[in-house]
């Protein structure tokens, strides 16, 4: 039977959902595939390479908002961009730790290309438009490592009713009572806030009202 790159990273994230990273084999994508493990080197040298196709197939479905639209500023491409990237990580399972180290495709460097011109457009200088991506995007992750993470191994973290740690308590309750879209917003408006502190020059507007 022969089987194609396509083939292969279809069936590596069927069963990335089913069985989680850890778990998830090019062993185990052969025998899905009804095929011995060799056809799978024959198109990934191993289980990072075949990653790497993975996490390229999620962003080309799953992330529409890489680019921005006509009628954007900064801030708010900035904000609409990773709150897509953000949904594409959350589209399948350990989608964050999937992403985290992969190895761009060319067009990947096409579309920081076009972001970057987009930002200087409308004033910041490229290298600090760069570090503000990279920043959020590495938030972006990290948040989402951490989402998924819970919702598999769910926090025992409660205060106790004792009184013993009333300021833990009541932080807590607040911090519960929101929600992980807004959680992530107001990192994001932090982030953004940050820059715009140290570079009071810089063109990414005031802090976002939109929700996640």
């Amino acid at each position: 039977m022969k089987i194609t790159q396509t083939d292969i990273v279809r069936e590596a994230l069927a069963l990335l959902n089913e069985v989680g990273l850890d778990k998830l084999s090019t062993r185990m994508v052969a025998a899905r595939l009804g095929v011995q493990q060799p056809a799978i080197y024959w198109h990934f040298k191993g289980k990072r390479e075949l990653m790497d196709a993975m996490n390229a197939a999620i962003m080309r479905s799953s992330h529409p908002a890489r680019l921005p639209d006509d009628g954007d500023d900064a801030r708010s491409f900035l904000v609409k961009s990773h709150r897509s990237f953000r949904r594409a990580l959350l589209t399948y399972r350990d989608g964050a730790r999937v992403h985290a180290g992969s190895r761009s495709e060319a067009s990947d460097n096409d579309a920081a290309e076009r972001q970057l011109a987009f930002l200087v457009a409308r004033g910041l200088n490229a290298n600090l438009a760069l570090r503000i991506l990279i920043t959020l995007s590495r938030f972006t992750v990290g948040f989402v490592m951490e989402e998924q993470s819970e919702a598999e191994h769910p926090s025992q973290l409660s205060p106790d009713a004792s009184g013993t740690h009333p300021l833990l308590t009541a932080a807590f309750a607040d911090y519960a009572s929101l929600s992980q879209d807004q959680l992530f917003l107001d990192g994001l408006d932090a982030i953004l806030d940050g820059f715009l502190a140290q570079h009071r020059n810089i063109g990414i507007g005031p802090a976002s009202n939109a929700t996640a």
